[in-house]
């Protein structure tokens, strides 16, 4: 059985993981991977958390974080095909250019 502080931990360094990858990262596909890594940390913890007091609420919150994960990823790789389809690249800096 994993501690609620090492849950804690693990959450907090994969979410610092996702994060880091969001600052650095030009490509848009590599920042929404950072986001997904970041969404389930966020998910970890609240699972730690719920498991910790005995309580179902992690686990929703859980499935509701995999649903909004799942729409994140409908929308984000609808934008990075139209990103680059208009520019032939996939760098956030491209993006500035698209009007709608």
């Amino acid at each position: 059985m994993i501690s609620l502080n090492t849950g804690l931990i693990i959450a907090g360094i994969l979410f610092s993981v996702g994060f880091i990858g969001v600052m650095i990262r030009r490509n848009m596909i590599f920042m929404l991977l950072s986001i997904e890594i970041m969404m389930n940390a966020a998910g970890l913890a609240f699972v730690f958390a719920g498991s910790r007091w005995g309580a179902p609420d992690g686990q929703i919150m859980f499935i509701f974080i995999l649903t909004m994960a799942a729409a994140e990823v409908a929308v984000g790789l609808a934008l990075a095909m139209q990103l680059y389809q208009k520019f032939k690249t996939l760098d956030t800096d491209a993006a500035s250019n698209m009007r709608g």
